[in-house]
């Protein structure tokens, strides 16, 4: 049996850097990982993808090129360059994570699959040629994150089909259907198109991003059609079957034949090989491990960080669960989640953010409000860079609080953090209109947003 301080499962974007911050407090810190350091951000989710979207984005900006004076002559698409070059750069931050924690005073990096014994003891087993261990710890934080749902329709195990992992290595498919209208289905679906293949959006629901206002939906939808993407609404697959290199779905509408399927309907925890049951850690009926507002299961000293305990799958949660712990385990704090603010980006080209509420929530929820909206049109940086598709769109309180915003326009995510910055600082729609930006940037757009666009 080996002692610690703390065991952390996982080295994702939480308990990376919890590691690193107990280990310079002086605590004996034993890092598991099963697969690869880094977790799903780095490996197979925000840093492979968006590498792969800077692809598709050059070729859509070559192409559109000419509407600035500039004529292009043939283009070639070097799919194993743009596969390689993203396999590098994964490699790059995974091997520095690596490295970092090896070096790292009072931590132990462990590599196999772990699995509880009892609320304070973790059996490990080793990956080939590695042995067995068992460790032991007062302190245990869970940050084994999630993976691709299953698809579950007939057929799907006799199709070779596709999940976002998978997907990253596929090379120029003919005609890709994806299964979901969520982010994940919408940035690849972006991705290949833009890049010479077929796509068609396959959504169950009967409204393309149902979560969002209709009015950024639409204007969503609008851009994703005029670049070739096919959106099926209301269509759910009932099976599948191959015939040669033809995959035909068969739905609750009419048939679909692709030669490739990617399935991108949701995500399940990484819990099963946990065996959480053997320490008395209740799950949610999703089978997320259920924590408070502490990230505390009800086990004392075992927390759930991240994507495995069912709250916003983002990485940037991720790592604010783990500021959260930090502060409430080594320095007394009494940090929880309620009301912090969760902004999220859709790097579909252009970019849709969105922090707070929406126009359907402010309505739903009863709440007074005014509503700022403008095109993107009305920005002059978007006009200078021939940018000009989209809409910006806030919610204002009576009061000139502002509640919640939504961007749809290039660099959406980075001119919506400046608003979430003014939310966060209690700065008003007032004192948007105010601010001196420099000039022609995106985020002048603000200036005209609160000043015009806002409703009486």
């Amino acid at each position: 049996m080996e002692t610690f301080d703390a065991i952390i499962i996982g080295s994702g974007q939480a308990g990376n850097p919890l590691l690193h911050d107990l280990a310079e407090a002086g605590w004996t810190v034993a890092m598991i990982e099963r697969e690869h350091a880094g977790g799903t951000c780095i490996n197979e989710g925000c840093t492979p993808t968006k590498t792969l979207i800077a692809s598709s984005q050059a070729m859509h900006e070559i192409r559109r090129a000419k509407e600035l004076g500039i004529n292009v002559g043939s283009i070639e698409i070097d799919f194993p360059k743009i596969i390689a070059r993203k396999d590098e750069i994964v490699r790059s931050w995974s091997e520095s994570g690596k490295r970092r924690t090896e070096q790292t005073k009072n931590a132990t990096l462990v590599w196999g699959e772990a699995s509880f014994v009892d609320a304070n003891t973790i059996r490990v087993e080793g990956r080939a040629g590695s042995a067995n261990r068992e460790l032991r710890a007062k302190y245990i934080f869970i940050n084994t994150g999630g993976r691709p749902a299953p698809a579950k329709f007939e057929g799907a195990n006799e199709i070779g089909i596709l999940d976002s992992t998978s997907v990253m290595n596929l090379k120029s498919p003919e005609h890709l259907a994806i299964i979901g209208g969520g982010y994940v289905a919408l940035e690849f679906g972006q991705f290949f198109r833009r890049l010479g293949s077929r796509v068609t959006v396959l959504e169950m629901a009967t409204e393309f991003l149902k979560h969002e206002d209709r009015d950024m939906a639409d204007a969503i939808q609008n851009v994703l059609t005029e670049e070739g993407i096919e959106i099926l609404l209301d269509r759910e697959v009932k099976s599948a079957n191959k015939n040669g290199n033809r995959i035909q779905l068969v739905t609750s509408g009419p048939a679909v034949t692709a030669t490739h399927v990617l399935y991108a309907a949701g995500r399940v925890p990484n819990t099963e090989a946990l065996h959480l049951e053997r320490a008395g850690i209740a799950t949610n009926e999703r089978g997320y491990i259920a924590v408070n507002d502490r990230l505390e299961t009800n086990v004392p000293n075992v927390f759930a960080l991240g994507d495995v305990n069912g709250g916003p799958a983002f990485t940037h949660i991720s790592y604010d669960d783990y500021r959260i712990v930090r502060d409430n385990v080594l320095h007394g704090a009494n940090r929880t989640t309620q009301g912090r603010l969760v902004p999220y980006t859709m790097f579909i080209d252009p970019q849709f953010s969105r922090v707070g509420l929406s126009e359907a929530d402010a309505i739903k929820q009863n709440i007074p409000h005014r509503v700022a909206k403008m095109p993107m049109s009305h920005v002059a940086r978007a006009s200078e860079t021939g940018n000009k598709t989209g809409l910006l769109k806030a919610i204002v309180a009576p009061d000139d609080k502002i509640l919640g915003a939504a961007i749809f326009g290039a660099e959406g995510g980075e001119i919506l953090s400046m608003i979430e910055i003014a939310m966060c600082g209690g700065l008003t729609a007032h004192d948007l209109t105010e601010m001196i930006f420099v000039h022609p940037n995106y985020s002048e757009g603000l200036n005209t947003l609160f000043a015009e666009g806002l409703t009486a």
